[in-house]
């Protein structure tokens, strides 16, 4: 800002110190003794002093003007209007990753206030990393398989053990056996067995992957804090005009911090679009199935203490 002040002020002289202390002096906008004062000693110094007279101006001209920016005075004339900029500030958007703690409102099922909780910003404010999230959820689907796949070898397969026919003189091809994989009814080769197809994944990158996912849900204000998850009745009407009032909601899920609450497992078991965990069966998963996540304040602290847990070596 001093730069662009310094050349408006060049600007509007004929090309030489002299002249740009002048026409500083002459018009109506000065406003300070001290500026007379440097005209003064300008007017009396010669020579080799006259470089650093000039100097000595410009500095005090720029000084003078960047305090009129930092500490405005009600006179208009202490700085020229047509440097004020008449451009409107706006506030930026909050940056996400930046690990810092949120503030968000506290409600319940009748969109009650309840006041505010703030959640840490070291599990609710992480950089969203796609490749953590696609790494974890291959690991939960692969180690949920059953694995129970078989198929039968020679040696399992029912049939007689004979040779069918001769090995020379009937013309066809030669068999020892009719359990073989060419023949219908016979052996599988090289098909499934029972087995895991689970992998290995380190407990750091599958807590980082839980932590991405509620900074997900949380950047996208999908993330809602309930004071807590009771419900008057178990009648599922009361779950569904609670659903209704939601925008843009295709599935709900509902963490509870504790066992959950009978009459709330009732009102929502025939529900498809609305499910429950308890906060120690939260996973990636489960977050990625449903766009909208709720869960109390029992929860939000309970998954924040697991979150902060030492690992066990």
């Amino acid at each position: 800002m001093a730069a662009l002040i310094s050349k408006r002020l060049l600007r509007c002289s004929s090309g030489s110190l002299p002249s740009l202390g002048r026409c500083y002096f002459n018009s109506p906008n000065a406003a300070s003794a001290p500026f007379y004062q440097s005209r003064y000693v300008y007017s009396r110094l010669s020579g080799e002093r006259l470089l650093s007279a000039e100097s000595c101006l410009v500095r005090s001209m720029i000084q003078q003007f960047s305090t009129s920016i930092l500490t405005p005075v009600p006179d208009e004339s202490a700085f020229p209007s047509d440097l004020l900029s008449k451009k409107a500030l706006a506030t930026s958007e909050r940056t996400i990753g930046l690990c810092q703690d949120l503030l968000i409102p506290v409600t319940n099922f009748h969109n009650e206030d309840k006041g505010f909780m703030v959640l840490p910003g070291d599990v609710f404010d992480l950089p969203i990393r796609k490749d953590i999230i696609h790494r974890v959820v291959r690991w939960q689907l692969a180690k949920r398989q059953q694995g129970t796949h078989s198929t039968k070898t020679i040696s399992e397969v029912s049939g007689t053990g004979r040779k069918p026919w001769n090995q020379k003189g009937t013309g066809r091809a030669r068999h020892g056996s009719l359990r073989g994989p060419q023949f219908r009814g016979g052996a599988t080769m090289h098909g499934p067995k029972p087995r895991s197809h689970a992998f290995k994944v380190n407990k750091k990158v599958r807590r980082l992957g839980l932590k991405i996912a509620l900074s997900a849900r949380a950047a996208e204000g999908k993330l809602l804090v309930f004071e807590d998850l009771e419900v008057l009745t178990h009648k599922t009407k009361n779950i569904v005009k609670y659903y209704n009032q939601m925008e843009s909601t295709k599935k709900l899920l509902l963490v509870d911090g504790g066992p959950i609450d009978e009459k709330l497992k009732l009102s929502t078991q025939n529900l498809h679009y609305v499910n429950i965990l308890p906060s120690i069966g939260l996973n990636v998963y489960s977050i990625l199935l449903h766009d909208t996540l709720v869960m109390s304040q029992a929860a939000v602290n309970k998954i924040v203490e697991r979150m902060r847990t030492p690992i066990n070596r």
